[in-house]
């Protein structure tokens, strides 16, 4: 029979980024972030999967040429349908081959893989471990943005989530699979949507507190015009995903 440590080190990890023009930041990306995977590669089947979201640029050229050394790292291409979406995508991805746990970051190199270990070592105890951007670097917008959703999230849905949009979490795919058809297909906000279905679900969930830098090259495709139109967007649907997600909650389950 197998040790529990040994047990352990077979967990199944598949780290999913989403990228969209991201031919500046995307080889230090790759360098930052596959030594994670190679550390907790599970017999080789873990994955570091980089998923271009149909970029102009060179951004999946750059990703196939990465992986050609690489062979925990998976290139994945798609026609372009925005960050959330692709997201969505990516965590469908990870379930269908099989990930134990999904963890899901940027592209931008704003997140810190130095902090990974601590989120790991959390992963038998919780659902979701989700990082809490303190003194975050990208600009007192953003962090208004956070805040007001923060706010709508409560009025909308009754729970109160500390900062539901961090690209750093680490879910257990098996709670994930239970929940992830509650989030709707091509929803603009599915990270926004986790927290909140798994604390409705009575699902557990962690926060950490994670080192939030600015973006470290290029232009990001999604400003503060495009935040809000997706945010009034969104607001729009969370009545009727809730009365969902409230039909599911277990103590509405006969």
């Amino acid at each position: 029979m197998a040790s529990a440590k040994s047990q352990k080190s077979m967990d199944t990890l598949y780290i999913i980024i989403p990228a969209y023009n991201e031919e500046e930041n995307i080889r230090q990306v790759i360098e930052d972030w596959y030594p994670v995977i190679e550390k907790h590669h599970a017999n080789q089947q873990s994955r570091l999967v980089i998923i271009d979201d149909g970029s102009k640029d060179n951004t999946y050229k750059i990703v196939k040429d990465c992986a050609s050394s690489r062979p925990l790292l998976q290139a994945v291409t798609k026609k372009n349908s925005g960050h959330g979406p692709t997201i969505l995508d990516g965590y469908h991805y990870a379930l269908i081959h099989g990930a134990d746990y999904i963890f899901q970051t940027d592209s931008d190199g704003q997140t810190l893989p130095g902090e990974f270990e601590e989120f790991w070592t959390q992963r038998n105890h919780y659902d979701l471990v989700i990082g809490n951007r303190k003194g975050r670097q990208d600009g007192s917008s953003r962090i208004f943005v956070t805040k007001t959703l923060k706010l709508v999230l409560r009025l909308c849905f009754g729970v109160t989530v500390q900062d539901a949009n961090t690209p750093f979490r680490l879910m257990k795919a098996e709670t994930l699979k239970k929940c992830i058809d509650l989030i709707p297909d091509g929803f603009n906000l599915p990270n926004v949507l986790i927290p909140v279905i798994y604390l409705k679900q009575n699902c557990s969930v962690k926060y950490i507190p994670i080192t939030f830098r600015p973006r470290q090259g290029g232009t990001n495709s999604i400003n503060l015009k495009k935040i809000t139109k997706i945010g009034i967007h969104a607001v729009r649907d969370f009545r009727t995903i809730n009365k969902t997600i409230s039909a599911s909650a277990p103590h509405n389950k006969k």
